[in-house]
């Protein structure tokens, strides 16, 4: 059994990949080009975003953004102390300093209570805020009206880190296109992956998606005229052909999510009713990007066991939050300071989610839980 089984994928799909990584070899066309043309505007379709512009990665994603509102050393985010450490890391590469705010204990991302308490601290400290980074965790959105709402009368952008959730929906809206910016990646593991890194920023407004994709390339606008400063951060065709080939499946595997997702729901409310299965809240779609449960009573340590005994594999998303790692010890946070993410750090754990899984892997996967 695998965690993410990306050989059945290929497998189903592995005409339609080969042909068009065929058609890039023989373009002779391997940087930018037709195919990340296409992609760009398929996915702005799918999204209903107006523009979609192609990154090498979710991450340099949500770093041109930053740059695209010029973020400057002393500014400061606020954003999840649980999340994969990108999402914080892109916020002191342009020397600005990240304001962590709680996350609600049963969706995991952010809380918007928590965020507005932030705002009123950091106001009432005289500092510049610039912006809020909230993360759809584990394919599921946050409220993201309510923190659009709090950004808007506070005058702060917003970043959507979709990275785990494109194909999720929040109040008929598609992820990625829920605030200023929406971000995602193409991570082999993502739900629509590539084969390699890759990620693509979504924006409606006209002149943020012109400086974007000048400063993805070097910040140039034209051939060797550089209007900007910005990075090395164009998406290679190769991979843009192979998230083309893989996307007609997309709404199929999301479908196929969802059944994974809603056996293993059943299967543990039958079998192991002490464990928490993730929440979908109304209104709102998940892709389960991870399928990530809650191990209560400190037992979380005792199933990863368990599972590997078993030869089940899983994983911990994230045994660390972010204000505790070594990297942000300069912050001076001290244990305890966001209590829902620290106790989160401690119970969840991820179960294998991909849309191949079949139901009796997933009743050997809930026969072993059972047992703690």
């Amino acid at each position: 059994m695998k965690f993410i089984d990306l050989d059945r994928q290929y497998r189903r799909y592995r005409g339609e990949i080969d042909a068009a990584v065929k058609q890039v070899l023989e373009s002779g066309q391997f940087i930018m080009g037709e195919a990340v043309a296409r992609i760009e505007q398929e996915l702005s379709g799918f999204t209903g975003a107006r523009h979609a512009i192609a990154t090498s990665s979710g991450t340099d994603g949500l770093l041109l953004c930053l740059m695209a509102e010029e973020v400057m050393p002393g500014d400061e985010i606020i954003t999840t102390p649980f999340t994969f450490i990108a999402t914080a890391e892109v916020i002191v590469m342009r020397g600005a300093v990240p304001v962590f705010a709680d996350i609600e204990p049963d969706t995991f991302n952010i809380s918007p209570a928590s965020v507005e308490e932030k705002i009123h601290q950091r106001r009432r400290a005289g500092a510049r805020l610039r912006g809020i980074i909230p993360v759809s965790l584990y394919g599921h959105c946050p409220d993201m009206d309510q923190i659009n709402h709090l950004a808007q009368e506070a005058g702060l952008f917003v970043i959507e880190d979709a990275c785990q959730s494109l194909g999720a929906e929040y109040m008929g809206r598609k992820s990625c296109a829920l605030s200023r910016y929406g971000v995602t990646s193409f991570f082999p593991s993502k739900p629509l992956g590539c084969y390699g890194d890759g990620g693509m920023i979504f924006t409606d407004r006209d002149h943020l998606a012109e400086k974007l994709r000048a400063m993805r390339v070097h910040g140039q606008t034209e051939r060797y005229v550089h209007a900007m400063p910005g990075i090395n951060g164009r998406l290679d065709a190769i991979q843009a052909a192979i998230l083309s080939a893989k996307l007609p499946h997309f709404e199929q595997e999301l479908e196929a999510r969802n059944r994974a997702a809603g056996l293993y729901a059943e299967l543990l409310r039958e079998k192991a009713p002490d464990i928490v299965p993730p929440v979908v809240r109304p209104g709102c779609t998940s892709v389960f990007a991870q399928y990530t449960v809650r191990i209560p009573g400190g037992k979380r340590d005792a199933a990863v066991r368990m599972l590997r005994e078993a030869g089940i594999p899983c994983a911990i998303h994230y045994p660390i939050p972010v204000h505790r790692q070594e990297v942000f010890s300069c912050l001076d946070i001290p244990a305890g300071a966001f209590p829902e993410a620290e106790k989160a750090a401690g119970e969840v754990l991820s179960l294998p989610m991909h849309p191949f899984i079949t139901p009796d892997e997933q009743e050997q996967v809930v026969d072993t839980l059972k047992r703690i």
